[in-house]
This record gives C-alpha cells, structure tokens and sequence, in this order.
C-alpha cells in the first residue's frame, strides 16, 4: 500500500489567535470554512462534503494554539494519517499565522496544497482577514 508523505503549509491570517482558534476547533467554526458541515459526538467528528463523509478524532487541543484531528476508519480506529492546525504568534510583531500539517500521496501534494489555500481563502473572508 502507497503511504502518503507529510507536509506543511504556513499561511498569515490577520486575526486574534483567540478569534481564530474558535474557527479551528469548534464543528460550528470549521463548517464555516473547512467542511459543508462538521458534526461532533465527543472527541469524534463527522466531516461532510457534498456526499462524501470523513470521520476524525479530535486527539489533542491546546486552547488558542493548535487542533490535531487523526483520521478514523469505519470502526472508528484511529488510521496512520491526521492533520493539525497550528497558531503561530511571534512575540515581537505580534503577527499571526496559521501553520498546517496534513499528508498526501505524492502525486497529489501539489492538488492537496491548492485544496488547503483556496480553504485558508474561504477562512480569512470569514473571520475579515482578507
């Protein structure tokens, strides 16, 4: 089987670390921008584009810093893959940005990426930060 290759992507947001961080953690936030609709029961949660249906787990959040939801299979076992979103803040500028970790095979990297920045668009219009 294939493994996918992980990547990051750092993308500055002109927000409050708090403001952006209710757009990376909450079902209500994350169907704004990321997903049609984010449903949760727990520490689990239900992605839905169009007709297709991913299930993660929230497994770890650091308030107003970081989210990382691993991807889940139809038993709800936990799968090699995850993405987390990260808040930066530098201490000087006080300048915020967002840092993605996601993974993808490698002749789909160049597509995952584009996918991530036309969300990261839609997000920024949410919050104002365009």
């Amino acid at each position: 089987m294939e493994h996918k290759t992980r990547y990051e992507l750092e993308f500055p947001i002109n927000s409050s670390p708090q403001l952006l961080y209710q757009y990376i953690s909450t079902p209500s936030g994350l169907s704004e921008w990321f997903a049609d609709n984010v449903n949760s029961r727990g520490e689990f949660f239900t992605f839905i584009w169009d007709d297709s249906e991913e299930q993660a787990r929230l497994t770890s959040k650091k308030t107003g810093e970081k989210v990382k939801f691993r991807w889940v299979d139809e038993q709800k076992n936990d799968t090699d893959y995850f993405f987390e979103l990260r808040i930066l803040e530098d201490d000087i500028t006080k300048d915020v940005s967002l840092m993605v970790v996601d993974f993808a095979f490698d002749n789909e990297i160049e597509e995952a990426k584009l996918l991530w920045e036309n969300q990261i668009s839609d997000l920024k219009h949410v919050i104002g930060s365009v």
